[in-house]
């Protein structure tokens, strides 16, 4: 996998941490250039001190222009651009819908949804002029499956699946190419804090917590954030070339989220 992305200047957002941390790092090592954001300034210090050869640039995700600024200074770092990770995202309240208050809703889709379209509004124009480019948009197991007590996620990952097959239609005569992944529950840090809530709320304990959470996937088990990261780099690698407008799962066959 060393040379699959040799040159090519990449954004990954939400990059400091899991999903995103180990698409960066991948994607390094296969020969990209990278740009991570993330809002947590802790993390993202901590990802840099580890990572000298990573652009590290603070942004609120759900800021359109702290979106704009971080999107031109990594233009300006790197001369280009030719891939986008849309990683970023949030869990969201965990609670039936009548009882989610306004602000954690917004709050959701905003980072889930509208930040995914700030971030290709903003690289779109540099992508056209090229004639090229790779989009990947996380959506999740939840974009296509209903999720019991995660109405705004799950709304927002379905939004994901309609905006990357409409920008997979809009942008292919451009030889730009766009596609949503479909992660099912990874494991890491932000799936142990869903889960830890899930328990509180079902008066459960962690150990049955994750046994209930892998009941309904076909393969037993809970996905690594390593495999998430192989995905992308294959769609966004010459092996993709031909991939667009799909939406596909990394999540051991969800048969159902209940």
């Amino acid at each position: 996998m060393a040379s699959l992305l040799d040159g090519k200047k990449i954004i990954v957002t939400a990059g400091a941490s899991g999903i995103g941390a180990t698409t960066a790092k991948l994607m390094r090592d296969c020969g990209g250039r990278v740009s991570v954001c993330d809002i947590d300034k802790r993390a993202l210090d901590r990802f840099a001190d580890l990572n000298p050869d990573i652009l590290c640039l603070h942004c609120d995700v759900a800021d359109s222009q702290a979106v704009s600024r971080y999107v031109e200074e990594t233009l300006e770092a790197f001369d280009g651009l030719d891939i986008l990770v849309n990683n970023a995202g949030s869990a969201g309240p965990t609670a039936v819908a009548e009882e989610i208050e306004t602000k954690d809703w917004d709050a959701t889709i905003s980072v889930n949804l509208s930040a995914q379209f700030y971030f290709v509004r903003e690289v779109i124009p540099y992508l056209k002029k090229q004639h090229s480019g790779c989009i990947v948009n996380m959506s999740s197991a939840a974009g296509r499956l209903g999720l019991p007590m995660r109405a705004p996620y799950a709304a927002a990952k379905w939004g994901v699946i309609g905006l990357t097959q409409t920008l997979a239609m809009e942008l292919g005569e451009y030889n730009i190419r766009v596609n949503a992944i479909l992660p099912g529950a990874v494991e890491g840090e932000r799936m142990d804090n869903v889960l830890k809530e899930k328990a509180r709320m079902l008066n459960l304990d962690m150990a049955s917590i994750r046994n209930n959470e892998t009941q309904n996937v076909s393969m037993k088990r809970m996905i690594e954030p390593e495999e998430v990261a192989e995905l992308i780099i294959f769609l966004c690698s010459n092996n993709g070339r031909s991939i667009s407008g799909q939406s596909l799962g990394v999540c051991g066959n969800i048969e159902t989220l209940r």
